[in-house]
């Protein structure tokens, strides 16, 4: 990371990866009434989550039945993808980018972040869609961080290759810098289940560094910094006094394909690696030649306060082989050597508390899990599963790891992935 903030190699990899976890308008909507699971027909609260496949945003219940497609009608609009939820489990905040800017003869650096992008709330009740964060625009170029309340967000803002975050009214105005040119690239931020501190990592001139603040970037604390330690991802407990993170050893894993599970009090105490051996799948990728994908692969809580994790089985190497010596021009930069594949990985539960490590998932070689998220009732954990040269299904089983089962069989042509558990209805 250079002193003005612009995205160097690393930095534009990593960020790019991150991007794939006004007035009213009328919004088209494939997935508009849901058939309910008979276990909620009683009137208990509806589970539902997202997911993405084919670069498509899909919604569905927690026992897999209903799953609809979201067909916003927006002109100039060419890919969406959900950001965040409000508190009230309806309200969804979309990002939409109109046309990419880059492409040949237009490197990346110069030209992705000149690309239009839009922020939306939808309504899932009223089926309405409305524009944000449109008011006195900064630049072309927004991403959504957080939604910090019912009337502010913390928003990546591009101007000229350097990366800011700003606070912001729904609407756009009174928008107040959050972090300042030269620190370097913030992202990855979240928020307290207390809603008093956000946790973001910073690509710093200093390295990867792990940091939290109030919610308007003052009174921070570091939490992490090593410059021959990529820290990453930073998660809070559900009781917000703990933060989990990955190591990555970036120089001897320029692909960044692994890492370690971390722990650190909130106030930057207590500094602990959970795991050794770089244990954790952190640069997820999976597909074949013809249908390919990846993202990193965060680490999450669990409502007792366990974290989860992808552990990898002794030895394994992905068949994406990062390719270090040539210049990373599709934010890939991988090839395709199956033969080469060894192993997989498989979702565990890790007590932070006393280092216990619990298998639940079991896909065995040539399985490949990761994503796993705990639903907000506690009683079901969903997570992706690839076998060596395919796209991943969304798979379901219980907290212990039991009656594991395939969700999205519909979508084992093009894959599903990302699976975000909506918050429960209010």
């Amino acid at each position: 990371m250079n002193v003005h903030g612009k995205l160097p190699e690393l930095d534009r990899r990593r960020f790019i990866q991150s991007l794939l976890c006004g007035a009213a308008s009328s919004a088209a909507i494939s997935c508009r009434h849901l058939p309910e699971p008979e276990e909620y027909q009683s009137g208990a609260p509806i589970q539902r989550l997202l997911f993405v496949s084919n670069g498509r945003s899909y919604i569905m219940n927690s026992d897999g039945s209903g799953p609809g497609r979201f067909d916003f009608d927006m002109p100039n609009q060419v890919t969406w993808q959900p950001s965040a939820f409000f508190p009230d489990g309806r309200r969804i905040l979309f990002l939409s980018m109109e046309e990419r800017r880059d492409g040949p003869g237009r490197p990346f650096e110069t030209f992705y972040t000149q690309t239009p992008t839009h922020l939306w709330v939808y309504d899932l009740e009223t089926e309405s869609l409305w524009e944000v964060a449109n008011r006195d625009r900064m630049s072309v170029f927004y991403t959504p961080a957080l939604i910090l309340n019912e009337g502010r967000l913390l928003v990546q803002v591009v101007r000229d290759g350097v990366g800011q975050l700003f606070t912001m009214n729904l609407d756009g105005t009174e928008a107040r810098p959050f972090t300042q040119p030269g620190e370097g690239l913030p992202y990855g931020c979240n928020l307290a289940p207390d809603g008093q501190r956000i946790a973001f990592h910073l690509a710093s001139p200093s390295g990867y560094q792990i940091w939290t603040s109030d919610l308007e970037g003052g009174s921070r604390t570091l939490i992490a910094g090593d410059p021959d330690q990529l820290y990453f991802g930073p998660v809070w407990s559900p009781d917000s006094q703990w933060l989990t993170y990955q190591a990555c050893r970036y120089r001897e894993d320029p692909g960044h394909d692994w890492a370690d599970v971390c722990v650190n009090r909130a106030d930057g105490s207590d500094p602990r690696f959970l795991t050794q051996g770089q244990a954790h799948w952190f640069g997820a990728t999976y597909g074949g030649p013809e249908q390919r994908g990846g993202g990193s692969n965060m680490l999450s809580w669990t409502l007792d306060g366990s974290i989860l994790f992808s552990r990898k089985l002794p030895g394994s190497k992905v068949p994406w082989e990062y390719q270090a010596n040539r210049p990373d021009t599709d934010h890939f930069n991988r090839d395709y050597k199956p033969e080469l594949a060894v192993g997989g990985t498989e979702i565990c539960r890790l007590n932070p508390a006393t280092g216990k490590i619990t298998q639940l998932s079991a896909g065995g070689p040539g399985v490949w899990d990761c994503r796993a998220t705990e639903s907000p009732d506690a009683n079901q954990i969903v997570f992706c599963r690839a076998g060596t040269g395919h796209m991943p299904g969304i798979w379901s089983m219980k907290p212990n790891g039991s009656e594991a089962h395939l969700l999205t069989p519909s979508f084992a042509e093009h894959g599903a992935d990302h699976p975000r558990w909506l918050p429960l209805r209010k």
